[in-house]
């Protein structure tokens, strides 16, 4: 090995060789782009998948929400993990598990064996991405951070453009399977290169709030189950008793963590209120926006016939507008703030949801390709205002667990929000017996209303709010 294991807490005493110091950021390259490839080529492949495991394609949210919601309730663990286990044995362990559970999804005979199979999936990805993240931070002086982040973040850009193209084709020309088998030579390329480059890294660690881990996880899946049982017919009960319970366990984790000296998520975050107001509005903003990119492919490959490909490539433009935004951020962000961004593009988003409602023939297609961009750019606008917001005014300690229950936040929007939609969706159909279209546009109706009102929240915001960070 080209490296000692070392103790992080003093970062100059990190020396990295040559080989690794050049081909480091690689590592995390390529775990951005395995992780988040994985959760954005499912989504044109639900219809086939849902054929072959003998089921109704506009049931299959979960096998979408398992991978979400397990990468929300372990990521807060990841860096205890690697600060007692080393960076090195954990991340590697990460792949390992990632890969473990691509085989088994690939290997499911039904859908809750797949659910199963993701599960692992998840509790693999919560490591790797954010011990990928820890090991370059504790690696690189902070004049150099910056530039070698923006380096490898940029799978994250590319891997929401490739994925639905991708995972369209595959089931199309192959079998849904090889959705998750092309993780197997990617998960190998990326173990190799840890193996060679990534560090051992450890520090001196404190015990783990392992009961605040425990409430906190368990209520974040109650809620999600409450989404889902509300939705179904005579299952109405269990999803109040679930949205009770975990109601309850909230109050309990607020109650622990007043009495704690080193919680799980310390309450004193929401004393600082950008970040109170930041990842409120971000959990509430991402309902809408995250059950779009679930329900579009559904609405494109089941009511309108398209084939999993083009499904695929309509939804590439909104990864090119969220590229090509991307050097505008910081500037339109200055010129206006962030309130006024913040409320103005949450409107737009709205808007734009509600104008996929009226939508009625698979000969529009045309009109999918300004609208999906313009939606592109304005997530991108809005993922990096709320993110910077709610982080800015952070300050020493409270910037890691600050850092961490964003992430925990951005993972568990994207599961409240593709079963919230879901929910939704069948409900409309079943319950109040709508045809498969109207339930469609209506569903995207509330969804974008839902937005809209969202943006309000971030009037909450001065207008000198941020104005520090750019």
């Amino acid at each position: 090995m080209n490296t000692l294991a070392l103790r992080y807490g003093d970062v100059s005493m990190v020396t990295l060789t040559s080989t690794q110091n050049k081909y480091l950021p690689y590592v995390l390259a390529v775990a951005l782009f395995m992780q988040i490839l994985d959760a954005t080529i499912l989504n044109t492949s639900l219809p086939q998948m849902a054929q072959a495991l003998g089921e109704s394609p506009l049931k299959m949210q979960w096998a979408v929400i398992s991978y979400a919601l397990t990468l929300a309730v372990f990521i807060p663990i990841s860096g205890f993990l690697a600060d007692k286990y080393g960076t090195r044995r954990v991340f590697l362990s990460a792949i390992i598990i990632f890969c473990i559970g691509s085989l088994l999804c690939a290997a499911s005979p039904t859908l809750d064996f797949l659910i199963g199979s993701r599960v692992i999936q998840g509790i693999g990805g919560a490591m790797m991405t954010p011990v990928a993240r820890l090991i370059l931070v504790k690696s690189y002086p902070r004049n150099k951070l910056l530039t070698v982040m923006n380096f490898a973040v940029i799978p994250a850009l590319v891997a929401p453009l490739v994925g639905p193209v991708l995972g369209g084709y595959i089931v199309q020309y192959a079998s849904w399977q090889w959705i998750f088998l092309i993780n197997i030579p990617m998960g190998i390329f990326g173990f190799i290169m840890g193996k060679k480059l990534v560090p051992a890294l450890f520090e001196d660690t404190k015990h783990l709030d392992w009961t605040g881990f425990l409430l906190f996880a368990t209520a974040a899946c109650g809620f999600t189950l409450a989404v889902e049982f509300g939705s179904q017919a005579g299952r109405e009960l269990y999803g109040l008793f679930c949205g009770l319970g975990a109601s309850l366990l909230i109050g309990a984790y607020i109650w622990h963590a007043k009495s704690r000296q080193a919680p799980l998520f310390p309450l004193t975050l929401f004393d600082i209120r950008t970040f109170k107001i930041g990842i409120t509005g971000n959990l509430f903003t991402r309902l809408g926006i995250s059950a779009v990119p679930f329900l579009l492919p559904l609405l494109l490959q089941v009511v309108f016939e398209y084939s999993p490909s083009q499904a695929g490539w309509l939804l590439a433009p909104i990864a090119v507008g969220a590229i090509g935004i991307k050097p505008w951020v910081s500037k339109i962000i200055q010129r206006y703030s962030y309130r006024t961004v913040l409320v103005y593009n949450t409107f737009f988003m709205g808007t734009l949801i509600i104008m996929l409602a009226q939508f009625n023939d698979a000969s529009q297609w045309l009109w999918f390709i300004p609208i999906l961009t313009v939606m592109g750019a304005c997530n991108s606008m809005q993922f990096s205002a709320m993110n910077t917001i709610t982080i800015g005014d952070l300050e020493g300690v409270q910037t890691s667990s600050g850092n961490s229950l964003m992430a925990v936040n951005q993972q568990l929007a994207i599961s409240f929000g593709i079963a919230f939609g879901a929910a939704l969706l069948n409900l409309l159909r079943e319950r109040f017996e709508l045809d498969t279209l109207a339930a469609f546009q209506t569903t995207y109706w509330i969804l974008g209303i839902l937005t809209i009102l969202s943006g309000l929240y971030f009037l909450r915001l001065k207008p000198e709010d941020g104005r520090g960070l750019y």
